[in-house]
């Protein structure tokens, strides 16, 4: 290579049309480097520092540049695109494109130039036209993008990308664990920390990090872990729970040495209890809760705060009998009236209930709350750090406030900071809502962010727990995007996952080789062909095969393109029918040819014989269930459930998966990874399910649903409908520019009139000849 492109993988916008280019025209090595502030380019004694001049210089030297006067006109569209929010705009301009793609393989000239790398990258850094392009309503702009996103040369360009924020996030992580991860007056073998989910849910993301960190800590220091089930709501709680959270933590690899329940002591809290209330450090109160909220805001005594201890003990024992008087009673702890932290503020320390508790039944009417139970558990379980998100930071005098009260053994706190992530509801009970209306299967549903749903997808343990260690003690509360976590996870999975190959049902198209064997041939290869340590597979050569529908439509007469895993061919003839699909090919095999020059390498299948046959496969995938980043107190989830959030394609896979166990990774070699959900079956015809895991790529997040995506509001998205149908916006600047790059709009091939100015001419039926299942690459 004579050049060397620096940049900062951190850089925003990031400048993927100079990486693309710099990778497909091997005219510059690409090197990341944290400390750069931008791009620079170093190529034959010349430095350049903005992605405009890098991608002409690098099309220049790699013999794409064109002496087009449409050119700039895309350079200063893409300047456009790469930061345009509003949707006016942004469908006037893909609306354009897309008309203007109808009969284009590229957008100057018959093979790729510096327009089309840089017009594909400001797409590509934009991430609410990725979220338009996955409603697939511009299915040229989608051929032509797929097309680019597929070459060898972009995906190597992207994983280096990926690499270079993985090694950042890796640092990080080393960073935190050396100066910050410790606990304060920790003594090796004596750390005892304590997990204290509530049972009456499953485990999701938000509980991971706390799981994780307090077996993370339980190790560092050679000490105990404890999972402590917090029962002491018996309105919500469930055994069952018990039993689901046990596994979810199994799931995690995640073990205490010892597992107990805040109702072990129950005894003990409620001698406490009392206690307290003959030290005048706790009373009944009768102040109903409206109105204790309102006192307890403005600084205002209850009536009842200076009882005598008689009438607090004769009033707590009716809330132990479960009395009609006991009922309308509660128990507050005595420490202020007027705090400036309302935490302190006399906290309800015990309240009556009379339903039947799942372990103790009707032996208890009264339970003590979590502000009082925890910090005397804790006390009493011999906890020395209790980890808590820094929510409760507040709470964090009143958990003293209690010890001290109560003289017992002093536990230490640790904060660390909430998990959120965008369009994740991490609530319980909205949950609760989604699995109530069947708009999820369960809640090991792969949409759900439980620990069930995010493992069924594919998150692996090894990322989850170095993506919550990279997190270290900030106190931030921020909300995360997935596409980190999803990207270090790909990191884990890509050296150990098999690689197979599918073939999607929508019109596969028929191969036929000449030059080819007389007689089917198997071969042994391995699954990996960087870690042969994966195993080895059988692979079915023939001379009748199988390919997509879409990679056929990309096949120009007498190309020649590579078989992956055998060799190059040439087309030598498509036939087609009346809507445009291509309905069977011809091609010769030419094992002589040079694969790096080939600009296609496609995946392929043997037919199926009865000795051979091919594996029925479903491919699911998934998008948000709501379509609003980040919910409000007062938002209604009903008003922001995406309306289709399950995908799936069917396909024929290769016979090899036949030996995958359910819960393996693989992947499906130009789709994506996978994992095996397991089989089905139906009127006697068995199908192996596959869930897509997502790896990080801005566009592999972007929502999917149609009309309504995560990327836009609601509003945005009726504008994007109305427009979608119409085509009546007004052009804007960007479009503008579009425009002007289309002076001659009518191509010379066909031999007819300008027509793209012409408002009442529909192309609609143009889009026949190129319609795409999915934007699975982009």
């Amino acid at each position: 290579m004579a050049g060397l492109l620096t940049v900062s993988a951190k850089t925003t916008p990031f400048p993927f049309a100079a990486i693309a280019a710099a990778s497909y025209t091997q005219k510059a090595k690409i090197e990341y480097d944290e400390a750069a502030s931008g791009l620079t380019l170093d190529l034959d004694g010349t430095q350049l520092t903005t992605e405009e001049d890098t991608v002409k210089a690098l099309a220049k030297a790699g013999g794409l540049s064109d002496d087009s006067a449409k050119t700039p006109a895309y350079f200063a569209l893409a300047k456009t695109l790469s930061t345009v929010a509003a949707v006016p705009q942004i469908v006037s301009a893909l609306d354009s494109l897309d008309d203007y793609l109808a009969y284009r393989t590229y957008l100057v000239g018959h093979d790729i130039t510096a327009a089309d790398w840089i017009v594909w990258g400001a797409l590509r850094g934009n991430i609410k036209i990725l979220g338009f392009l996955k409603n697939n309503l511009h299915t040229h702009i989608v051929r032509w993008y797929n097309h680019l996103e597929s070459l060898d040369s972009t995906r190597d360009a992207v994983a280096s990308l990926m690499e270079a924020k993985a090694s950042k996030a890796r640092a990080n992580q080393k960073t935190a664990s050396s100066f910050a991860l410790g606990l304060q007056n920790a003594k090796e073998g004596e750390v005892v920390t304590r997990f204290p989910p509530e049972p009456s849910g499953y485990l999701h993301i938000g509980h991971t990090k706390a799981a994780i960190l307090n077996q993370y800590f339980a190790k560092m220091y050679k000490g105990k872990l404890l999972i402590r089930f917090d029962d002491t709501n018996p309105s919500k709680e469930r055994a069952e729970f018990e039993e689901t959270i046990l596994e979810d933590l199994k799931l995690l690899d995640i073990q205490g040495d010892k597992v107990s329940h805040t109702s072990d002591y129950f005894d003990q809290i409620y001698e406490l209890a009392i206690q307290m209330i003959k030290t005048g450090k706790a009373y009944a109160d009768d102040t109903e809760q409206a109105q204790m909220r309102e006192e307890r805001g403005a600084g205002i005594a209850s009536k009842r705060r200076d009882a005598s201890v008689e009438e607090n003990l004769a009033r707590f024992e009716e809330m132990k009998k479960g009395t009609a008087e006991g009922l309308r009673w509660c128990i507050r702890a005595k420490m202020s009236v007027d705090n400036p932290n309302k935490a302190m503020r006399d906290p309800v320390i015990y309240r009556c209930n009379i339903l039947p508790h799942h372990r103790t039944g009707a032996a208890w009417k009264i339970y003590p709350t979590y502000d009082f139970a925890c910090p005397v558990v804790d006390s009493l379980e011999g906890v020395t750090h209790a980890l808590r998100t820094n929510e409760y930071r507040d709470r964090n005098p009143q958990y003293q406030w209690m010890i001290e009260a109560l003289g017992i053994r002093p536990v230490n706190i640790w904060d660390f900071s909430r998990l959120n992530f965008i369009y994740t509801l991490l609530s319980k009970r909205k949950l609760h809502w989604f699995v109530d209306h069947g708009l999820v299967r369960g809640w090991d549903d792969p949409r759900f962010p439980t620990v069930r749903g995010i493992r069924r997808r594919g998150m692996t343990v090894e990322a989850l727990t170095q993506f919550m260690l990279s997190q270290g003690p900030s106190q931030a509360v921020v909300s995360l995007e997935w596409d980190s976590i999803w990207a270090l996870n790909k990191k884990i999975i890509d050296p150990v996952a098999p690689r197979f190959w599918a073939i999607l049902k929508n019109k596969p198209v028929p191969v036929t080789i000449t030059g080819g064997p007389a007689a089917i041939e198997v071969k042994t290869l391995p699954k990996h062909k960087k870690n042969p340590d994966v195993g080895e597979k059988t692979t079915v050569y023939s001379s009748s095969l199988l390919v997509e529908q879409d990679d056929a439509l990309s096949f120009d007469d007498n190309e020649e393109i590579t078989l992956m895993d055998w060799g190059n061919a040439i087309v030598r003839s498509k036939t087609v029918d009346a809507s445009g699909a291509v309905t069977g090919i011809t091609m010769e095999l030419h094992l002589d040819g040079d694969f790096r020059r080939t600009k296609k390498k496609i995946t392929w299948l043997s037919q199926p014989t009865a000795e051979h046959p091919l594996v029925n496969a479903t491919l699911f995938d998934y998008d948000y269930i709501i379509t609003k980043k980040k919910l409000e107190e007062g938002d209604d989830v009903k008003d922001f459930v995406t309306p289709v959030t399950e995908f799936h394609e069917d396909a024929v896979a290769d016979a090899n998966v036949q030996s995958l166990a359910k819960g393996d990774i693989i992947q499906f070699e130009r789709k994506g990874y996978y994992i095996f959900d397991g089989v089905v079956e139906a009127d006697g015809v068995k199908t192996w399910e596959f869930i897509h895991i997502p790896d990080g790529r801005a566009a592999s997040l972007a929502s999917k649903a149609g009309a309504a995506t995560g990327t836009a509001t609601p509003a945005e998205n009726a504008k994007l409908q109305e427009s979608s149908k119409a085509k009546k916006i007004k052009k804007t600047k960007a479009a503008e520019a579009l425009s002007s790059a289309l002076p001659d709009a009518a191509t010379k091939m066909y031999g007819v009139e300008r027509v793209f100015d012409a408002e009442d001419v529909d192309v609609e039926g143009a889009t026949k000849m190129y319609k795409v299942s999915s934007v699975y690459d982009i």
